[in-house]
């Protein structure tokens, strides 16, 4: 058997070999009800200009008038965050949500997170009340003070459930779908614990869950809804080195429309390829130096094989598509090659990794270190600094950002971090 035929052979073998997902309640299937595909927002470039939904919540600053603070549009002058002559929420730090600037408030309060409700990324199904009797999602839970959303995912993929839930910011619960049927949705605000291991992402809250499908930054699968969304392994955490993965898209229809919402990958050694599943023949490879154009890219083919492979040393976030299945079999010419969707926004170290302003004091509560940042949402008053403490990941039993202050009442205890 010539070269060519075997590998035709193998890619129709490995079609039936994926486990089918079913369209369910997830939101991985209708992506086009979302503005995000960062867990964090950063992508966001919609035109919402209040911190709350549908006219209500404080009205932002534009960007242009806040140049008395670390971002305004003068900082980004190339528009890779999404700033200008505008007051939309917006997310430049690498922060874990979308926010924007305020008018000063009486507490000094400068800044305000925007709750704005198409901006979640597709598989997260929403903040769900958890009140523990019983558990909101009903399977194996675990605690780690390295939780991040995708080492959750991680641990209920590999126990065989569908959704998966963090909560407090270092919890992680598995279920299933029936779990959802019986569960109360809570507002997307109160899910707002950063992830003790990723200071760029939250991870539920005080009694609250955020659920997840387990599908989300999976290494393989067979997608057959009509429209959907693949992201890159370990997604949204980066992903990780001698990584193999495949992905068998065949929704109805006689032809596919591909468009990237995200790529950012290492190197050239980091490659992403379209391959006509019938035929076995490659139609487009994209790595980190040949990425795919904006816009939609067309492909004459009913059935897709995507696979991804990373070198030894990989790591980047990777990428985040949306498919649809069309009637017509006309196939796109080919796009040139060009950049990306616009990049995520940089992780400003200052934000991200909690560390002070220089001079700024460290916060002990609780035992616990808190490093202060500039922005925060939380001012816990300290006597030496009482304009400047604001939330960061910590190590602390309570699931905190930031240990509560003495008498803060807690909706649920979870027990002390075992390891996932």
């Amino acid at each position: 058997m010539g070269t060519q035929a075997a590998q035709r052979f193998l890619l129709l073998l490995f079609l039936p070999l994926l486990q089918p997902r079913g369209a369910s309640a997830g939101s991985l299937h209708s992506p086009g009800l979302s503005e995000c595909f960062q867990v964090n927002g950063a992508d966001y470039r919609g035109h919402q200009n209040r911190t709350d939904p549908r006219g209500a919540g404080r009205p932002c600053l534009f960007w242009d008038q806040t140049q008395q603070h670390s971002y305004s549009s003068a900082s980004d002058p190339q528009g890779r965050w999404g700033l200008g002559a505008h007051n939309f929420c917006r997310n430049p730090d690498g922060d874990v949500q979308p926010w924007c600037y305020v008018a000063e408030t009486e507490e000094g309060i400068y800044w305000r997170y925007c709750d704005i409700p198409t901006c979640h990324m597709p598989g997260y199904l929403g903040c769900f009340v958890d009140s523990g009797a019983p558990p909101a999602l009903s399977g194996p839970s675990g605690t780690s003070t390295k939780l991040t959303v995708q080492v959750c995912l991680r641990f209920c993929r590999m126990k065989g459930y569908q959704l998966a839930g963090v909560e407090a910011g270092y919890a992680c619960f598995c279920g299933s779908e029936s779990d959802l049927a019986r569960g109360r949705l809570a507002p997307a605000t109160d899910c707002d614990q950063i992830c003790f291991g990723h200071p760029g992402q939250l991870c539920g809250g005080d009694g609250r869950l955020g659920v997840y499908e387990v599908s989300v930054g999976s290494c393989q699968g067979n997608w057959t809804a009509p429209q959907g969304v693949i992201y890159s392994p370990d997604f949204p955490d980066e992903y990780g080195p001698d990584r193999n993965c495949s992905w068998a898209l065949g929704p109805p229809g006689a032809a596919l429309e591909l468009t990237f919402r995200l790529f950012e990958l290492a190197d050239s050694r980091d490659r992403l390829e379209l391959r006509d599943a019938a035929s076995g023949s490659l139609l487009h490879a994209f790595d980190g130096a040949r990425q795919p154009s904006p816009g939609p890219l067309r492909l004459g083919t009913a059935a897709l094989l995507l696979t991804f492979r990373s070198d030894a040393r990989g790591h980047a976030q990777g990428f985040a598509l949306t498919y649809r299945g069309l009637p017509d079999a006309t196939e796109d010419p080919g796009p040139p090659e060009g950049s990306a969707q616009t990049p995520a926004a940089p992780l400003d170290g200052a934000n991200v990794s909690c560390s002070p302003r220089p001079g700024a004091p460290q916060a002990a509560m609780g035992g616990a270190v808190c490093r202060l940042r500039e922005k925060g949402p939380r001012r816990w008053g300290l006597p030496e600094a009482p304009e400047e403490a604001g939330p960061c990941g910590t190590d602390g039993p309570e699931g905190w950002p930031c240990p509560a202050p003495p008498g803060t009442p807690r909706l649920r205890v979870l027990p002390q971090a075992t390891g996932l």
